[in-house]
This record gives structure tokens, sequence and C-alpha cells, in this order.
């Protein structure tokens, strides 16, 4: 099934950024490296990797998601502004020499293959909501629930992991996650964990 994506692809690594399949990633493309990635993915299959980046130097992580350019415009000032749209997660296996400004790397997708597939998964998403919201409460983030409540439980759970207040280390874990109940699971006990932090630091206070 994974036949079809190619196993070398351009990939564009940015710190603090998790992109997950049926999500949509809008950007707003300024360098030249970038720029030039853009142009070759839109000439050649519109396809390319995003990937958390490390801060301190240029390494990547090791899981990113493959998406593809679903809307592309360039602005007056010479940006070009893209969305993407997530189709599988892959693993890094080696970055590839070239002489281009933007990085190349093989991959592979075979232990994602699930993300191709709708999922059947039993996946108590009641509870998981109960803490996302106290969560999102206590860090001021706003989200419109009721057009959240239309998504179905794959995008509702990749949507809330990707705008989570947490650490990027935490943030690709859930990335890696394989499974969705696995993937509710991991999202629930980050900010389940943060919550009870919060209240014993309040009993610490008081």
């Amino acid at each position: 099934m994974t036949k079809k994506f190619p196993n070398q692809i351009p990939i564009f690594p940015l710190s603090g950024v998790i992109y997950f399949p049926n999500t949509n990633l809008p950007l707003n493309i300024f360098e030249q490296r970038y720029l030039d990635l853009v142009n070759d993915t839109m000439r050649k299959d519109k396809l390319m990797g995003m990937i958390q980046s490390s801060k301190q130097n240029e390494t990547v992580y090791k899981v990113g998601c493959l998406g593809k350019i679903s809307d592309f415009r360039k602005s007056e000032d010479g940006r070009i502004l893209i969305n993407l749209t997530g189709l599988i997660r892959f693993e890094v296996l080696e970055e590839i020499k070239n002489s281009k400004l933007y990085r190349e790397f093989k991959v592979n997708y075979n232990k994602f293959n699930s993300d191709l597939k709708p999922s059947s998964e039993d996946v108590d998403t009641e509870n998981l909501m109960k803490i996302v919201k106290i969560f999102f409460k206590k860090n001021g983030i706003l989200l419109n629930w009721k057009e959240f409540d239309k998504l179905d439980k794959i995008q509702k759970i990749n949507t809330l992991a990707m705008i989570a207040p947490i650490t990027n280390e935490e943030k690709q874990k859930l990335l890696e996650s394989i499974t969705l109940q696995e993937k509710a699971k991991n999202l629930q006990d980050i900010m389940g964990f943060y919550l009870h932090e919060t209240d014993s630091n309040n009993q610490t206070i008081q």
C-alpha cells in the first residue's frame, strides 16, 4: 500500500512543529532553501516531509510526516504560502548527500501503514476530552468546541496533539505512538501530569 510513496523525499525540518496524517498545516515560506524545496516539489509530485528538528543543532528526530501540497500561492514579496495535507508518518533511514540547498532523506513508511486506513479502534475520548478541556482552560487556549466536535476521532486526537501546549519531546512521543489508542493514552497522561503538578504547586503555596 505504501509503494505509491517515494522512499526518498525532501524534508522541511522545523523545531516545535508537529504534524499528523489527516491534518492541515499552513506554511509561510520565505527562506531560499525552502522556496527551492517547494518549487521543486510542485514540479514533481507535490510530496514533502515535515519533521521536528533539534533547537541546538541540525539533527532531526527519527519520525516525521509526509504531506501533499494542497494549496499553493505566491505573494508579491516573493514568499510562498502553502497548505500541507498530512498523508502518512515515516521513519528516517539516512540523509542523502545532495548539491541542493535543502535536505533529502531516505525514509520508510511500513511501521505506519495504519495511517492509511480508517481507525476501527475503540478509544475512550470522553475521559480524554474532560482532561483536555481543563488543561486548555488553565493554559488560556480557546477552541471552538462546537466545530471541533464535527471532526472524526482520528482528526480530534491528532489536532489536540498538534495544538497542545506541551514540550517538543512530548509532542514527538505522540507522533511516534503507533496506534490511536496509544496516542490518546499518552496525550491524556501528559496533560494529567501537568494538571497534577499545578494542583500540587497550588497546595504547596497555600
